[in-house]
C-alpha cells in the first residue's frame, strides 16, 4: 500500500493538473499493449493498434522495465499536447535530468548499452528514442485524441465542480474507488510495496490520464524539492467510455451511443443538456423515477454525464464528451455543462 500523507498546508496546495501529455500518453499506452492482462475497457483500443506497432517503436521498449519504477516522461519531455513539442523538449533535455531519470530503471543487459548512451545525452540514441516515441504516439494515440481530449476536459470540469462544492477531501474520497481510500490524513493507494511518502506541505497534483492501468501512479521530481508530486489518475474504468473513444467506424456518435446504452439512454443525454434533475428526466422520458435514475447512473458511470447534489435535489448535467457525442450529429446544440 503507498500512503500519501497530507498536512493542512498539502490540502490546501493541492490542485488538479491539465494531463500527462503526448509523451508520457504514448509511453503508458505501450506498457498497455505489452502487458496481456489488457483492461476490458481498452480491448478495442489494443485489437486495432496491436498489429500495427513495429520495429520502429522497439527503442521505447527498452525503457519499459520489467519491475521496479517507470520512467517519468512528463518530466524530460514535459506535459505538452502536441508529440513535436514533446520530441523537441526531449531532445534537449539536460544531461543531468535524464541521468536522473534513467540511473535507477531496471532494464535489459542487452538494452543496458544504449541505455548509458541515452544517460550520457548522446545525439542518436536521443534520436532513436525521438522516433520511437512519435512512432508509438502516432500509431496508438492521434487517432483517438480528439476524443479523448474532450474526456479528460469532462473530467477536470468534474474535479472542478467537487472542488468547488465539497473541497479537497471530497475530491480524494472520490478518487479510483475502491483502489483509492482517503482516510484522513492519509489516501491509501493500492501499490505491490508499503510506501509511506510525506508531502511535506508542498501539495499534490491529481492527473487525469487516459492510456493508463487502473492503478494511479505517484511522480516526483528528485531535482526539485519544491515540486509538488503527481499522482496520475487512469479515467478510462468503464466498457462505455472505452467503446465511445475508440469507436472509428464511421458510425453516427448518436447511433454509437444507441447501440451501446439504448434508445432511452441515449434520449436522457439529450435531456441533460442545460441540466436537469430526476423527476424532470422521468418526465421527459416518461419512465418511472427509478427507471430515470438508473439510467443517470449508466450515463454518470460513462462519464457522459456529471450529477451534483443541490439542497434536497440532485443535478444531473452534460459533460464535455457527452456534448461531443450530440454535436457530432447535430443532434443538438452544445451548451456549457451544468447551465440552467
Amino acid at each position: 500500500m503507498l500512503r500519501i500523507h497530507f498536512t493542512a498546508e498539502d490540502l490546501a496546495r493541492t490542485r488538479v493538473g491539465a494531463g500527462i501529455g503526448a509523451a508520457a500518453e504514448a509511453y503508458s499506452g505501450l506498457a498497455m499493449l505489452r502487458d496481456t492482462r489488457t483492461p476490458l475497457p481498452f480491448q478495442g483500443w489494443r485489437s486495432a493498434v496491436g498489429r500495427r506497432l513495429g520495429e520502429e517503436a522497439r527503442p521505447l521498449l527498452a525503457l519499459l522495465p520489467d519491475r521496479g519504477p517507470t520512467l517519468d516522461l512528463v518530466t524530460i519531455a514535459g506535459n505538452a499536447p502536441s508529440i513535436g513539442e514533446a520530441v523537441e523538449r526531449l531532445l534537449g533535455a539536460p544531461r543531468v535530468r535524464l541521468r536522473e531519470e534513467l540511473e535507477d530503471l531496471s532494464v535489459r543487459p542487452a538494452d543496458a548499452p544504449w541505455v548509458r548512451s541515452l544517460m550520457d545525452a548522446d545525439v542518436d540514441a536521443l534520436r532513436q528514442l525521438a522516433r520511437a516515441l512519435e512512432a508509438c504516439h502516432r500509431t496508438a494515440v492521434a487517432p483517438y485524441w480528439d476524443r479523448a481530449a474532450s474526456h479528460l476536459d469532462a473530467v477536470r470540469a468534474a474535479c472542478a465542480r467537487t472542488l468547488m462544492e465539497g473541497g479537497v477531501e471530497r475530491l480524494l474520497e472520490g478518487l479510483c474507488v475502491p483502489i483509492v481510500r482517503w482516510r484522513a490524513p492519509v489516501l491509501e493507494v493500492r501499490h505491490p510495496r508499503d510506501i509511506e511518502f510525506r508531502l511535506g506541505g508542498r501539495g499534490l497534483v491529481i492527473v487525469p490520464a487516459v492510456f493508463m492501468r487502473r492503478e494511479p501512479t505517484l511522480f516526483w521530481d528528485p531535482g526539485d524539492g519544491a515540486a509538488p508530486p503527481r499522482l496520475t489518475v487512469p479515467t478510462v474504468n468503464e466498457v462505455e467510455v472505452g467503446a465511445a473513444l475508440w469507436n472509428l467506424t464511421g458510425t453516427t456518435a448518436q447511433g454509437a451511443l444507441g447501440a451501446l446504452l439504448g434508445r432511452t439512454r441515449a434520449a436522457a443525454l439529450k435531456v441533460t443538456v442545460g441540466g436537469c434533475n430526476t423527476t424532470e428526466l422521468a418526465r421527459r422520458l416518461n419512465v418511472s423515477l427509478a427507471a430515470a435514475s438508473q439510467h443517470a447512473t449508466v450515463l454518470r458511470n460513462a462519464n457522459l454525464i456529471t450529477t451534483n447534489r443541490r439542497g434536497g435535489a440532485v443535478l444531473h448535467s452534460i459533460t464535455a464528451l457527452g456534448i461531443d457525442l450530440l454535436a457530432s450529429e447535430g443532434a443538438t446544440p452544445p451548451v456549457a455543462p451544468g447551465r440552467n
